[in-house]
């Protein structure tokens, strides 16, 4: 599901919204998640799941196209974990 494809199916769901209003609701709650996660915060939306950031080290890879090393330095990692209600409802079929 894409961002306006959330903002469509809301707009349906709730037809006294204006459209506008939509994108703008949808917009402020991504933009709200990413400067919690950017700044090394936990987000967790009970019933679907937890956003946290993992921190990975340094370490030398390799381009598998050229065989040459590189380095990667530290960064951080996005990871998901999904809540009880929504691993009980992708295992239900």
């Amino acid at each position: 599901m894409t961002k306006s494809e959330l903002v469509r199916r809301m707009a349906e769901r709730f037809p006294n919204m204006f459209l506008k209003d939509i994108q703008i609701l949808v917009d402020t709650i991504f933009d709200d998640i990413s400067k919690a996660l950017a700044e090394g915060n936990r987000v967790e939306l009970r019933g679907f799941g937890a956003f946290t950031i993992r921190k990975r080290k340094a370490r030398v890879a390799r381009n598998p196209r050229t065989n040459d090393v590189v380095e990667l330095g530290e960064r951080s990692a996005l990871y998901f974990r999904a809540g009880k209600e929504l691993n009980a409802r992708l295992n239900s079929n």
